[in-house]
């Protein structure tokens, strides 16, 4: 494809065919060494245990283009560490930090032309994941498997970027008490299409997933994390349950809050009937980054908090914070950017 003819500035979230990814197999107990390969089809059996019982997992992580013209990546090693977990839950075989790192960063390498010129806002999105193949049909862990990292150069998961947008809590449940919500499983995603489906056709950004033991308290913005501001503006909350998955990039601002925002950081319940605690929310994750709630609609009621049209004060610090280390614009922390050689 010529690079030519993206349009750097108003790139979206679409799939955009790149020029190389990275494939390994690992069959009679081992990993192979991988390679790269022009060829974005994947080819396997039709008794795999991805197509039928969706033993599958995947992460989603970034490579940015710094001021100075390095190339970062994002802490890819957290993305390793919860791919790990994912593995353990599904049955599969995990990659080592290092193989699942020296991946993406092949990968980033072999694409660059395809990373968003800095100041764009755009990035390079890899996609690795790991599915089940090889001939089978019972219910059982395959016998073979595919592990997989391909990019595609994006701009905000959100129509507006770093404007409000709204949201309404929805009826259906992400994920169940016990069950594979912390994991990074594409079940979790097939689940939520109709309520975000839903959510749309009502002029909704997304739906507000409950916690599925009682509904009360607010755990996923879709497929991102959430997070509030005490109405002091002293503190940052973000919900705590076993069946909510920690997002890399909420775990980084609670850092940030704490360390240089001086804010008092907490994990916990946030009650989906005391909304009137809080003077800013927000959905993080890689894909969104942050994306400001401006307001949320549960039943007959729809509370705002700071605005539907203005960024918060302390969510535009946040913002400013994350993407300046990103982008090289400002001090990382030890261990967060990986520069990519």
């Amino acid at each position: 494809m010529d690079t030519q003819g993206i349009d750097w500035q108003n790139l979206g979230f679409s799939y955009i065919k790149t020029d190389l990814r990275y494939v390994s197999h690992w069959k009679d107990g081992a990993w192979d060494g991988g390679t790269l390969t022009e060829d974005n089809k994947v080819h396997i059996s039709e008794g795999s245990t991805a197509l039928h019982y969706g033993q599958q997992c995947f992460e989603g992580l970034k490579a940015y283009r710094g001021q100075d013209g390095s190339i970062n990546l994002f802490r890819p090693d957290q993305n390793a560490a919860r791919m790990r977990r994912s593995c353990a839950r599904l049955l599969m075989p995990a990659l080592p930090t290092e193989t699942f790192i020296e991946a993406c960063r092949q990968v980033v390498l072999a694409n660059e032309r395809f990373i968003p010129p800095y100041g764009s806002g755009g990035a390079l999105y890899l996609r690795p994941y790991i599915i089940g193949v090889g001939d089978n049909i019972g219910v059982r862990s395959a016998p073979e498997f595919m592990f997989s990292v391909f990019c595609i150069p994006v701009g905000s998961y959100f129509k507006g970027g770093l404007t409000p947008a709204n949201f309404i809590i929805s009826g259906y449940d992400r994920a169940a008490p016990n069950g594979t919500g912390a994991a990074k499983v594409g079940g979790n995603y097939a689940a939520s299409l109709l309520p975000n489906h839903e959510a749309k056709e009502r002029d909704f950004a997304d739906c507000i997933y409950l916690d599925p033991a009682t509904h009360t308290k607010i755990e996923e913005v879709g497929a991102a994390n959430f997070f509030a501001i005490s109405r002091d503006g002293t503190r940052f909350i973000t919900p705590k349950s076993p069946s909510i998955l920690e997002s890399i990039t909420k775990y980084s601002l609670l850092e940030i809050a704490r360390d240089r925002l001086g804010l008092e950081v907490e994990e916990g319940d946030v009650f989906i009937d005391q909304l009137n605690q809080y003077s800013e929310a927000g959905a993080c994750g890689t894909a969104a980054v942050i994306t400001p709630i401006g307001g949320i609609q549960n039943g007959e009621t729809f509370h705002v908090f700071h605005s539907e049209t203005e960024v918060g004060p302390v969510t535009r610090a946040l913002y400013d914070e994350l993407v300046g280390i990103q982008y090289s614009t400002r001090p990382a922390p030890e261990g967060w950017v990986v520069k990519v050689q």
